[in-house]
C-alpha cells in the first residue's frame, strides 16, 4: 500500500486541508433529533459518510463517543470507518492510545495493522509514557501503510504542566515533535508520523524539520480562525491539517447542509493554508 504520508499528500492538494471532526455527542445528537442510542448513532453516522465521503481529504471519528454506546456503539464505528475505506477521505480515529510493551502490541492489533478491525488510514496517540513506547504502534502502522498523529502541545490548558515540563534542556512537547521527525527524516512527499498541536494559541515549537503532517484541532467553536493558521504554524516543514467539529456539525442534519457547510470551511481554508 502507498504510504500514509504520501497518500495524505496527494489527498490535500485534490480535496484542500480541512479534517471534519465526526463527533456524536449526546448535545449533538438531540439537536438533530436522534436518539441518545446506536440507532441514533448509526443515522448520524450514514449522514456523515454521505455527506464528507469525496468532499473533504480527511475526517476525524473521536471513538469515546462511540464507545460509549457499548459494542453496539463500536459496530456503528466500524461500518463509519469501512464506509469511508472506499472513498478519497482519508480517516483519523481519535484513540489517544497509549502504553508499553504487549499492550501497545495489542493497541496496534486493533488499530493499526493489516486487517485491523478498527482500521483507520491514522490513529491519534499518546507519547507520555516517553516516545519511545510507541515504537511498535508506528512500525506496525508503516507496515501496513497507516500513519499516526503523536500528542504534542494540545490546545487544553491542564496539558501545559506535562507539555511544557523540561528534560535535559528540551521541552517535552518539542520533545515529541522531535521524535516524530526522526521517523520522518528523508521520507517523500511527506512522513507518515504527525503531531497534534493545538491551533487557538501560539505553540512555540520548532516545526522546521518535521517533514509530516500537524492535527490542528481548535478551529471554529474553539476559537481559531482560518487565517489565524498561517502565522501560527509559519516554518512548518510539512502541511497543516485544521480539525473542525461542532461548527460543522452544527449544520446538520440534512446531509445537503452539511456537505455545504464543510465545503465551505474547505474553500475558505485552502485559500489561506
Amino acid at each position: 500500500m502507498t504510504p500514509f504520508g504520501a497518500r495524505l499528500a496527494g489527498t490535500v492538494a485534490r480535496l484542500g486541508p480541512l479534517c471534519a471532526g465526526i463527533d456524536p455527542h449526546p448535545g449533538l445528537l438531540a439537536s438533530w433529533g436522534l436518539t441518545d442510542d446506536a440507532d441514533g448513532l448509526a443515522r448520524f453516522a450514514d449522514a456523515c459518510v454521505a455527506a464528507f465521503a469525496g468532499n473533504v481529504a480527511v475526517v476525524k471519528p473521536q471513538s469515546a463517543f462511540f464507545e460509549r454506546h457499548g459494542s453496539r456503539g463500536v459496530a456503528v464505528l466500524e461500518e463509519l470507518l469501512s464506509a469511508f475505506a472506499g472513498t478519497a477521505t482519508l480517516t483519523i480515529l481519535d484513540v489517544k492510545r497509549g502504553d508499553i510493551g504487549s499492550t501497545m502490541d495489542g493497541y496496534a492489533d486493533a488499530y493499526l495493522g493489516v486487517g485491523a478491525p478498527l482500521g483507520a488510514d491514522a490513529v491519534t496517540l499518546s507519547p507520555y509514557l516517553g516516545f519511545g513506547s510507541l515504537s511498535s504502534a508506528l512500525d506496525t502502522a508503516a507496515d501496513a501503510g497507516r500513519g499516526a498523529f503523536v500528542l504534542a502541545r494540545t490546545s487544553n490548558p491542564e496539558g501545559a504542566e506535562v507539555q511544557l515540563a523540561e528534560f535535559g534542556g528540551r521541552g517535552t512537547a518539542q520533545a515529541m515533535v522531535d521524535g516524530a521527525a526522526a521517523r520522518n527524516a528523508g521520507l517523500a512527499p511527506l512522513g507518515d508520523v504527525g503531531v497534534v498541536v493545538g491551533a487557538t494559541r501560539e505553540h512555540g515549537l520548532d516545526l522546521s524539520t518535521l517533514n509530516g503532517p500537524v492535527l490542528a484541532p481548535g478551529l471554529g467553536a474553539q476559537g481559531a480562525a482560518p487565517a489565524d493558521l498561517a502565522a501560527i504554524f509559519a516554518g512548518l516543514q510539512g502541511l497543516v491539517l485544521p480539525a473542525a467539529s461542532r461548527s460543522v456539525l452544527a449544520a446538520g442534519p440534512t446531509v445537503a447542509a452539511l456537505r455545504a457547510a464543510a465545503e465551505s470551511l474547505r474553500d475558505e481554508l485552502a485559500a489561506v493554508v
